[in-house]
């Protein structure tokens, strides 16, 4: 039996047994006078069983027809199957005329082994770290170098800057490698658009802190962090890989939007061909608007951004 249905069996004994006035129980359970005395009725001439729905165990009456099911999972099958529900979804509605929900899509995917849900993916051994309370106000900086084009353009690396607080895609930028000056640009770039951080959190790269503990030479700051620290901004570096999970938990949905946003099917910037800089820069705005991941703060905390000053500099 469902909550409701023990919570109306519960009612319902009450009145029986004279403790509960037939009024009180129509207002406790929603119902008029008469479907209260049918339920009466028929829990004294069937039990409890009288109340359980008849429509459990059966098919929905607003069921989608099988061919439809069908469909859908032949085209997931054969040309998204390393999308998410949500991202196939749209992709069937804009390519293939085929209009369902993303739950219905995820219950079926689920069903044909082509989704794992949350409950059933392995657990994170790691204590998730407490989320930043502002907008602005903690940056998770990180590079990715994958094969992000294919066979359309060589290797590349994808530079992300991600808001601690909401899961927000900030600045995303395609570049040679991840080398000191790109993250320069980047950064500058990130600071003209949104302002100044407090903090930037990235991993234990080298452009990041000194790695080597003999270095004979400087003051064991790295170009980026002297830099950094003009505009007093810190940089936080993570002491695990799983406790830097953020700028790169979203790195899946990032390559599956730019596979298809740089491909001939595509969108956006897409028409074929090899990937110049111009279209690496269309192609990172397009994911950018469409890959985002809103998370928003808890009740009570700030939600506006953090102050801009000195952003300038």
């Amino acid at each position: 039996m469902s909550k409701q249905e023990f919570s109306r069996l519960e009612v319902l004994l009450r009145v029986q047994s004279g403790r509960l006035r037939v009024a009180d129980a129509c207002g406790l359970l929603g119902l008029r006078r008469r479907q209260v005395f049918r339920l009466l009725r028929g829990l004294k001439q069937d039990g409890a069983t009288s109340l359980l729905s008849r429509h459990r165990g059966k098919p929905s009456n607003h069921r989608l027809p099988a061919e439809v099911r069908t469909l859908a999972l032949s085209i997931v099958r054969e040309r998204y199957a390393d999308f998410g529900p949500t991202m196939a979804v749209e992709k069937l509605a804009a390519h293939h005329g085929c209009t369902i929900s993303r739950e219905t899509l995820r219950g079926w995917m689920i069903a044909d082994r082509l989704w794992i849900d949350r409950r059933h993916r392995l657990p994170c051994p790691h204590q998730p770290r407490r989320r930043r309370d502002c907008l602005g106000e903690l940056v998770q900086i990180d590079g990715s170098e994958h094969a992000w084009f294919e066979n359309r353009g060589g290797m590349c690396t994808l530079l992300a800057f991600v808001d601690d607080a909401t899961s927000r895609l900030m600045l995303l930028r395609f570049v040679a490698s991840e080398s000191a000056f790109d993250y320069f640009r980047a950064t500058r770039s990130y600071l003209e658009t949104h302002g100044k951080p407090v903090a930037l959190y990235s991993d234990k790269h080298g452009i990041f802190r000194v790695n080597n503990k003999d270095a004979v030479g400087g003051d064991g700051i790295t170009q980026f962090g002297r830099a950094l620290s003009e505009p007093n901004i810190d940089i936080i570096c993570a002491n695990s890989p799983p406790a830097f999970a953020g700028a790169g938990s979203g790195e899946g949905t990032r390559r599956a939007r730019v596979r298809h946003a740089a491909g001939p099917a595509g969108e956006g910037a897409a028409t074929g061909g090899d990937i110049d800089d111009r279209r690496g820069e269309r192609v990172a705005a397009w994911v950018h608007h469409r890959a985002q991941r809103p998370f928003w703060p808890r009740p009570g905390e700030c939600q506006g951004p953090a102050s801009a000053a000195g952003a300038s500099r």
